[in-house]
Parts: C-alpha cells; structure tokens; sequence
C-alpha cells in the first residue's frame, strides 16, 4: 500500500503544472445519453415515428412518459452546449455509436450530459493506459435528471438548474482536480488469444483494436505462481467495479481467489465476486454489503439479554446505527486499494475454503481463477468478456491509469 502511495504522489507531481488555473478551455465534447426513445429507435430502425409509438403502446409502454424523459435530456443537452459556446469554447457532440479515440483526444474536456452510464461509458471510451508524462484530458459530468437520477459522478445537483455557472468556474479554473482510481484487468492463459467483449446496452460484438496482439511475457514468479505463460491487458478500465459470475444469476459461481499474490488459495462457491474501486463503493459496493434497520433489529432482539434498557436504547437507534455502518463501507476515489465482495457467499460443509476466508476486505490486488460453466467478466456493467472454467484474470490499480475529472464546491 506504502508503495501504491508514494506511485500516486509521484503522478500528482507531474500533473502539478497542469493546475486549474492554468487549465485552457478551448474545446468541449459533449456526451450525449442514449434515452430509452433512442434505445427503441435503435431496436427497430424501419418504423417511422407513428409506427414506433404505435408498437410501445401496443406493448404496454407509457409513450408520454418515454418521450417527456427524452426531450427533457435533449433540452437540457441542449443548455450545456450554448453554456460552453458562450464562454466562446468550442463545442462538438458525440453519441454512444460514434465516441472514438480521435474525438476525444480533439477535446480539452469531454462533458457527459445525462447519468452515471453516460459519465461511465465517456470514462470507459478514454484511452486506458497513459504513461507519466502524458496528459489527460479531464471529464465533468452534468446530471441531465436528478428526480429520476442520483447521479453520483455528476456535479452537484443545484448545477443542473444552472449549468453556466459550473462553465464559468470551469472556464476560470475555480475547480478542483480529483483522481479516480480504476481497475486495470489482465487475463493470464497459456495462449495469446482473447476473447471478444461484448456491449451489454447494443448487445454488439465490441472489436480489440487497442490492444496490443504481441504475447507479453510474465515475470517467472509470476508465471511460476500462476501457471501462465502469456498476458493480455484489457482496453477497458473500471472506474466503478468489476464483476465475475455466472450469467444466469441462479446458478452458482465457483471461483477460486489469491489476495495479494500470497500463497493461499480461497476457494468459494457464491453468486459471484464484486471488486470495488472507491467511486465505486457508493454502487454495488454498498447495494451488496449494506443492512437495513431490520437487520439491526433482528440482531439485537437475538442477544441473551435482549430485554435489557441497554439493548432495548439500541434498538431505538437501529437506523442510526444502520446508516453509520452503511456509510461505514464507502472509501475515497482515490484510495489505491480495491475492495472485494463476494455476494451470497455458501458456507456450509467444506465451503468456503480455507474457513478462515473473508467475504469482504480490501487487498492490492485480486488473482480470479473460474471454474463456471457459463460466466463473464464484466467492466463496469457495460463490457463484457466470456470468462469459464480455466480462465484467469489479474485485477490491479495503477496510479497512471486513474481518470482526471473536474471536482467542483
């Protein structure tokens, strides 16, 4: 972790000329979202418009309230565009079919408009693996919805109502740089293939231009410890999660776990392995680790001296003491540690093994090893990689391979 730290302040170093206030803003690309209208459009492109309405009210689909949602995001879209042009930035629009390396590396900022998929998908399209010495090119998020959305990796919401400030700060360099820590995914084998991912939301084949087909050697502890003899780098980091488990969510996901290339092997069946990156504890993180008040309640009411004034004053607070555990389980963004979960974790019989194995904890890094029938590896909700019996993976952060985005207040 020492060593994790001193990597993360040697990368802030080189960034500290690249300050706020020195920052130029010339040219914006805009993010758009894909609205549930676009979606459908995309699903049946030979329907006209009356066609297309036509076989959403056929299905039971509120229509009226698709298209409320869609052109509320467009005319907000639409707000965020001219607050950049009036601060005389230049301004160019991409969607999720036409972002590509060449655009954003044409931007001094990208700007997703819309949820924390869309802030997901523009981190997800940046170039993944970025020397020392290289600039970023930093991303801000506007929540187009905040009724409808939380939208966490947004700005605060009170920016939605008055997006031009947030440009103004921008433009100004009254803002602040935060780096986000991100997973960096290499699959280990005995060949140099590597299976094509898939876009969950297009449901498409997504192509591995960017990544490099030379087989890369491994160090020899490394390929002695791990039984491999070739690496292959994912073009994608996670800035929120990485998840590993069966496909059909009923069946049980057997995998096998190394914590920071120690000399144990966790053996575990479950309903899959969540690792977590600090923007990502506020996600699935917590929906998988956190309790309710009930639970505090059902815990205490099991204690011998359930009836005592002491446990019955707990009880009275069991919200408050669900909150403080649930917030308990957040870390910063830029925390260098992961944090693993396994979900629904079976522990009965030889399960897990050792016993001694913890469902949750925060390591350096995770070796995964599956033994599933039908699995994936997936990136952030979205990428996709067939991950089954045999396949292994090395899950890792590097301080170069954090996201630069704009903090603001």
């Amino acid at each position: 972790m020492l060593k994790s730290k001193q990597l993360l302040q040697q990368f802030a170093k080189e960034y500290a000329k690249y300050t706020p206030a020195n920052f130029k803003l010339k040219r914006a690309l805009v993010v758009t979202k894909l609205s549930r209208y676009e979606f459908e459009q995309l699903r049946h492109p030979g329907l006209s418009k009356e066609q297309l309405e036509q076989k959403l009210r056929d299905r039971g689909t509120d229509v009226e309230m698709v298209l409320y949602l869609h052109n509320l995001h467009k005319d907000f879209e639409r707000r965020v565009v001219q607050s950049f042009q009036d601060v005389g930035c230049e301004v160019k629009l991409s969607s999720r079919s036409s972002l590509s390396k060449d655009v954003m590396s044409w931007a001094d900022v990208i700007v997703p408009v819309g949820g924390d998929g869309t802030f997901l998908l523009s981190a997800g399209r940046s170039s993944p693996l970025f020397a020392l010495s290289q600039q970023k090119t930093p991303i801000v998020g506007f929540n187009s919805d905040p009724q409808h959305s939380e939208g966490r990796l947004m700005l605060p919401k009170h920016y939605t109502e008055n997006p031009s400030d947030a440009v103004g700060r921008i433009k100004s360099g009254d803002f602040k740089w935060m780096h986000r820590s991100r997973i960096r995914t290499t699959f280990l084998g005995s060949n140099g293939e590597i299976p094509e991912s898939t876009d969950l939301f297009r449901h498409t084949e997504v192509k591995m231009e960017q990544v490099n087909t030379e087989p890369e050697m491994l160090e020899k502890n490394m390929a002695y410890k791990y039984k491999a003899k070739m690496r292959r780098v994912l073009p994608y980091l996670a800035l929120n999660e990485v998840f590993i488990g069966e496909h059909l969510s009923a069946r049980v996901s057997h995998l096998q776990l190394v914590l920071d290339h120690q000399d144990v092997v966790n053996k575990t069946k479950c309903s899959g392995l969540c690792v977590s990156t600090g923007t990502g504890s506020t996600s699935w993180h917590t929906s998988i680790n956190r309790i309710t008040n009930s639970d505090v309640e059902h815990l205490l009411r099991s204690l011998p001296n359930s009836g005592s004034a002491e446990v019955l004053r707990l009880r009275e607070n069991a919200e408050e003491i669900a909150h403080r555990y649930n917030q308990s389980l957040l870390f910063a963004p830029d925390d260098p540690r992961l944090c693993y979960s396994i979900r629904e974790q079976i522990c009965v019989g030889v399960w897990p093994s050792p016993k001694t194995f913890k469902e949750r904890d925060f390591v350096q890094n995770v070796f995964v090893k599956s033994h599933c029938i039908d699995a994936n590896l997936v990136i952030d909700g979205s990428i996709s990689y067939p991950f089954n019996d045999g396949a292994k993976a090395l899950l890792e952060v590097y301080p170069e391979d954090a996201l630069l985005t704009i903090a603001l207040d």
